[in-house]
């Protein structure tokens, strides 16, 4: 019995106490995660779609508030970049 006992834990890589211990606060961490993520076990392909889909509007959002800092900033940066090369053109 103690060898049946010896190639169950060298299977699950420790002691089945120490290894479902371990199992169950991982188990705890990455339920956390996902629920901090949005997912729900009940409807998890559901929750996945809605996660991708969000990630993927906010990537959009992000483009299109970095879009209108750039044509923001041009307004002011294009004008007097060109007026320094005609001013430093006439040198």
């Amino acid at each position: 019995m103690a060898d049946g006992n010896s190639q169950l834990s060298r299977f699950l890589g420790g002691s089945p106490v120490s290894v479902l211990l371990r199992l169950v606060i991982l188990c705890l961490v990455v339920g956390v995660i996902l629920a901090a993520l949005g997912l729900d076990p009940a409807n998890l392909l559901a929750s996945l779609r809605r996660m991708v889909e969000s990630l993927f509007s906010l990537g959009f959002d992000t483009v299109e508030r970095l879009w209108r800092y750039f044509l923001l900033g041009a307004l002011i940066v294009i004008p007097l970049w060109l007026l320094s090369r005609i001013f430093r053109m006439g040198k």
